[in-house]
């Protein structure tokens, strides 16, 4: 059996952090779940939901197999690459950070069948995939929600990580009466392991945002799958 233990510490800057222990006393299939609240965030953590033998080959042909390209963003008249790689999955477009990534209905048979395992698990059906490629310590995804009006009200994200562990880091919007100061407000650090499962849901991108910043220390590739609901209809909503 694996046993884990939850360790939530508070840092002197007021961060909530996650550390996650494990303890093997012999083998098992069963999958551990955390589900926790906190200023009403709901989060779903599940340690282990592919198992290390599987995870391993997984992440192999994933990083072979999947056609992984890189975008270019254009801010202030400027255009720089996305610090990370991607590939679209799924019938419809999926538009964020006013890039487009056409529609692409050619599923990897893996795909499918993560696809089709979580839904088993979670109970939702996703109809999309963005695929994130953090090929070593210096990509990364700054600051956002995934709120973009595709997505509907209350977005359900299902994010499966594959490789080297990072760091998942959220923090709460500001209230109105902050006008965008984000110093003084809630955080949370949550290490992202291999197999490890994520789901978002509720108000969360509603409240929050969430990033996975650049190490300081040597990091091999991590493959993020993002499980999705895409609406054709920008107001949308799940039926």
């Amino acid at each position: 059996c694996h046993f884990l233990e939850f360790v939530f510490i508070i840092s002197p800057l007021g961060i909530l952090e996650i550390r996650i222990f494990y303890q093997s006393i012999y083998r098992s299939v069963y999958s551990f779940h955390l589900l926790f609240l906190f200023f009403f965030l709901r989060i779903h953590l599940i340690p282990g939901f592919i198992h290390s033998e599987q995870a391993d080959w997984m992440f192999e042909q994933l990083l072979q197999d999947i056609p992984w390209g890189q975008r270019t963003h254009v801010r202030h008249e400027v255009s720089f690459e996305e610090p990370r790689l991607t590939s679209w999955y799924g019938e419809l477009p999926y538009t964020y950070s006013r890039i487009t990534m056409q529609p692409n209905p050619n599923w990897h048979p893996l795909l499918t069948m993560l696809k089709e395992r979580i839904e088993e698990f979670t109970g939702y059906t996703f109809n999309s995939l963005l695929c994130n490629l953090y090929r070593n310590e210096k990509d990364s995804v700054d600051w956002h929600s995934d709120d973009e009006p595709s997505l509907g009200k209350n977005p359900v994200i299902a994010s499966l990580s594959f490789g080297a562990t990072r760091t998942f880091e959220m923090r709460k919007k500001p209230s109105p009466e902050e006008n965008g100061d984000y110093t003084y407000v809630e955080r949370l650090r949550i290490p992202l392991d291999h197999g490890t499962l994520l789901m978002m849901e509720g108000a969360t991108q509603e409240d929050w945002q969430h990033r996975v910043p650049k190490e300081y220390h040597s990091r091999d590739a991590r493959i993020n799958l993002t499980f999705r609901i895409i609406y054709p209809e920008p107001d949308g909503v799940w039926k």
